[in-house]
């Protein structure tokens, strides 16, 4: 039972990822159709984050008392329309508002489906629960992102929504059809979840989040103009590459689920060196088509286990009470380093070229590692999550 919960809610996570992240593969497409620069293309990505990092908490706070199944299904059921109405797009704008509006319930799916699942697993199992659900972005990048990006080559740009639109009807249709009613409980109430969120270390670890994944994004928002550019690859090859992303970024993110469940702040400081020595190597070896497939492999590998990092370095050591508020406002802290990540890659793109965009990302994830330092200094806080996360609270039918 538990486990088909999971499994149910990564397909969801599948969907909408498909959705906020297929246009990387196809921005120097879409520049090309509507007549707009690289780095205005790239406003349909970071366009998208913008909205979630600033109406994230307001959209939880409003739904915090309705059914969670209910919840989810409405925000899947938004991001169907919103892929037919960019299919049918005729120029940027109405692309961009179609874009936009699905961002505004986006990060209900998030929170409720994070906190779902730790309650579902109980403390010990908590982080490889959690995991699983974020399986969905690796999988939407190994499949949702390259099979985007392949429709586009093969048929038109239109066909990549229409795609994305399928794939959240039946991660709806799952959802709707396998998950058991979740009621609120009576106990919630806008109040409790702002005095819940008055410790300053939470918000210093969101903080630390939202850098990382400016760091991530600063250099994988432009990742196919960069393998066209750089690489000197074509559509398909760049297909191909991206699937190679994702691939490893599956096994990635569960190996780092498992690694996190025994020491979370060691593994993260890890994640980040990792990610910074990657990029390092993409820098100089970008040129080299061999070297670089092996590149993207080890890359991808290691970049899709940032959000869960970012995830459990914010939950670990906090108390119980506070873990669904914070899955509750984490996702703005996400979008907003996307937004920013993004912003700051397409200042170095247009000034320098898009070579040059790693040196951007670079210094943001030094940044995050420095600030581990500070957002985490005791021992205890280098532990496992097992007396932190809620206890498992089963759903009712």
């Amino acid at each position: 039972m538990k486990k088909r919960i999971y499994y149910v809610l990564a397909l969801g996570a599948f969907g909408i990822i498909t959705t906020e992240f297929g246009v990387i593969g196809i921005l120097p497409s879409l520049a090309e159709e509507f007549h707009v620069s690289i780095d205005t293309a790239a406003w349909l990505l970071s366009g998208f984050a913008l909205t979630v990092a600033i109406f994230g908490p307001f959209a939880n706070i409003l739904t915090s008392k309705i059914n969670r199944k209910l919840v989810m299904c409405i925000v899947l059921a938004l991001f169907v329309m919103s892929n037919i109405l960019s299919a049918f797009a005729p120029n940027f704008t109405v692309l961009m508002i179609a874009r936009i509006l699905p961002a505004f319930l986006h990060p209900v799916f998030w929170a409720v489906s994070m906190s779902v699942a730790a309650k579902q697993a109980g403390p010990k199992d908590a982080p490889k629960a959690i995991a699983i659900v974020m399986s969905g972005l690796s999988i939407a990048t190994v499949a949702g992102v390259p099979l985007t990006t392949y429709a586009a080559n093969l048929f038109s740009w239109h066909a990549s929504f229409f795609i994305a639109g399928i794939i959240n009807l039946i991660a709806f249709a799952g959802l709707t059809l396998m998950i058991p009613s979740m009621p609120v409980s009576k106990e919630t109430t806008v109040q409790n979840q702002l005095t819940e969120l008055k410790n300053p270390l939470i918000w210093a670890r969101m903080f630390t989040t939202m850098i990382i994944v400016a760091g991530m994004f600063a250099s994988y928002g432009y990742f196919a103009e960069y393998l066209g550019r750089v690489s000197h690859m074509n559509g398909t090859q760049i297909s191909i590459m991206l699937l190679v992303f994702g691939g490893a970024g599956i096994f990635g993110n569960w190996l780092t689920g498992v690694a996190l469940s025994k020491n979370v702040v060691l593994f993260s400081r890890l994640f980040l060196l990792s990610l910074v020595t990657i990029h390092i190597a993409a820098y100089f070896f970008g040129g080299y088509f061999i070297p670089m497939v092996v590149i993207i492999s080890i890359w991808g590998f290691i970049h899709t286990g940032g959000f869960l990092v970012g995830n459990i370095q914010v939950i670990n050591g906090m108390p119980q009470n506070t873990i669904d508020v914070i899955n509750g406002v984490l996702p703005s802290f996400y979008n907003a380093g996307l937004t920013l990540g993004t912003l700051l890659g397409g200042i170095v793109i247009a000034r320098s070229g898009v070579h040059e965009v790693i040196w951007m990302a670079i210094p943001l994830l030094l940044v995050a590692y420095g600030l581990t330092f500070v957002t985490h200094t005791s021992k205890r806080q280098s532990t496992v999550l097992a007396d932190v996360l809620p206890e498992a609270q089963p759903v009712r039918a």
